[in-house]
């Protein structure tokens, strides 16, 4: 049986589990921690022409098109959702998260409340969680033609942006949140979203269970005390970011919860998207829950 590939999320569960061999307790001993492409430190900093800062629309759900080199992997629930429903790896159903995640502009900014990102550019990832949750954070407050998305590329990628005064407001999370609660930038409206695992095809469920069960063993340690590991943002954040702050002063992060995603959750969330157009076309099939949905109790008669 091959290694069981894990791609950490900005988080901290992964590093715990490794550090005080939860993932050897649980039964998963062969696995390794490789970072994807969209959250790695070793993202280098953008260069753009004329400061102008094209559309990328190369986000979350394009990597399940193409494929991630995992054994599970996490995203934004809705693109999860989306790409299991298109039958690119299923979202497994017994545990999701919560992430931390704002909207924020630069201190000497004008903008001061929601209402004033009216027709503003607020930099996100293209079909990633920043590209949803922006949208359902401003509804309240903004006209569906006054909300304005620049697609600005991955989370580092939307930092260096706001750092060089190329992105006058962009939705961020976890530990790029806390990064610019530290600078000179101030938060606007919170957007804290559900993420969600990918399996793909071909991965031991029983494998996924003791994945989740070292996890649940890191999220008790943090619940309890997170500050002594506050060190492993560090593998999360590119140099030239981490040295800017510090991340004793960061919070706990994204948290995970061991309840089902549901039935409900499944259909309310397609429609959400559909209704709104992200897809623009795309992402039409909808499989059914139990087919796009590993849970361990139904897996037996699929």
């Amino acid at each position: 049986m091959s290694a069981f590939i894990v791609n950490p999320h900005g988080r901290l569960q992964e590093w715990i589990a490794d550090e005080k061999g939860y993932f050897t307790v649980a039964g998963l001993s062969d696995y390794q921690l490789s970072a994807h492409t969209l959250l790695t430190r070793d993202t280098p900093k953008q260069q753009y022409a004329e400061a102008q800062v094209p559309e990328n629309k190369a986000g979350a759900y394009q990597t399940y098109e193409q494929g991630r080199d995992a054994s599970i992997s996490c995203a934004c629930h809705w693109t999860v959702n989306m790409a299991a429903a298109d039958s690119h790896g299923r979202l497994w159903g017994e545990c999701y998260s919560v992430t931390p995640c704002a909207i924020f502009v630069a201190e000497d900014s004008p903008i001061r409340k929601p209402a004033d990102l009216a027709g503003v550019e607020v930099h996100v990832g293209y079909q990633s969680g920043s590209h949803y949750t922006t949208i359902q954070a401003l509804e309240p407050y903004l006209a569906s033609t006054d909300i304005t998305l620049k697609f600005g590329g991955n989370p580092a990628e939307r930092v260096d942006q706001l750092l060089d005064g190329l992105a006058p407001a962009a939705t961020v999370f976890g530990p790029q949140l806390y990064m610019l609660e530290q600078l000179p930038y101030r938060k606007i409206i919170d957007c804290t979203f559900m993420v969600a695992a990918m399996i793909p095809d071909g991965v031991d469920l029983e494998q996924v269970a003791q994945y989740y069960e070292a996890l649940r063993l890191a999220q008790t340690d943090i619940d309890q005390m997170h500050q002594p590991y506050l060190h492993y943002y560090l593998n999360e954040l590119p140099e030239r970011h981490a040295k800017l702050i510090d991340v004793n002063r960061f919070g706990p992060g994204e948290r995970l919860v061991f309840e089902p995603y549901t039935k409900k959750m499944y259909s309310s969330t397609q429609d959400w998207i559909r209704e709104r157009g992200i897809f623009e076309g795309g992402a039409t099939k909808q499989s059914a829950y139990e087919l796009a949905v590993a849970r361990v109790g139904a897996n037996a008669a699929n």
